[in-house]
Order: C-alpha cells, then structure tokens, then sequence
C-alpha cells in the first residue's frame, strides 16, 4: 500500500534523524526503538511519558458510562476502561498552528 502524499515514512524519518546526528542509519533506527520502547514502559510504570518540545503520551481512566446504539437507539452501558492519548506540548502546537492575533 503507498504512503499518504506528503506523510513521511518510517524509513524516511530514521535517515532524518542519522543525518541530523552524523550516525548510521542502523544507530538511528535503534535510538527510535529505544524511544518507543521507553515510551511504553514509562506510559505503564507511571502513566506518563514527556518527550521535550513534542508532548506527552498519557494514560487516562475513563469512568464507566451510559451510551447509545446508533443503529437501534437502545441505551447501553459503557464500562470504564483506561486509554492512552497523546497531548501536544504548547510549543509544539504554537509552532505548527500559530495562535490567532487578537
């Protein structure tokens, strides 16, 4: 399947990044590993993971709750559930969608 136009690859983002640090490409494909891993096991351990100037991934409980079915209109109960959401650092969103002038 091709690649969205535009959106940038895995492939491409590890030569970013050894071109960016003067590494191979072998070395910035582990440093990505190891950042999604961390990421992982930090999101598990505490419920949070900071990457500095991007955002952070966070763990979030979502109380049970009272929905709808959409094809019958039947109320249905929802139970709780913890999901995990990624929250833009306000740099990041500053940077990429400048805040609108009053």
């Amino acid at each position: 399947m091709a690649a969205a136009a535009g959106r940038m690859t895995q492939t491409q983002l590890v030569r970013a990044i050894a071109e960016a640090c003067g590494t191979n490409n072998k070395g910035a494909k582990a440093f990505l590993d190891a950042l999604a891993g961390t990421a992982i096991k930090e999101t598990k351990r505490c419920g949070q993971f900071v990457v500095p100037g991007v955002g952070k991934l966070v763990r979030v409980d979502r109380k049970a709750r009272m929905g709808r079915n959409p094809a019958t209109g039947e109320a249905i109960k929802i139970p709780a559930k913890k999901v995990v959401r990624f929250r833009v650092a306000k740099a990041a969103k500053d940077s990429i969608v400048p805040p609108k002038k009053k």
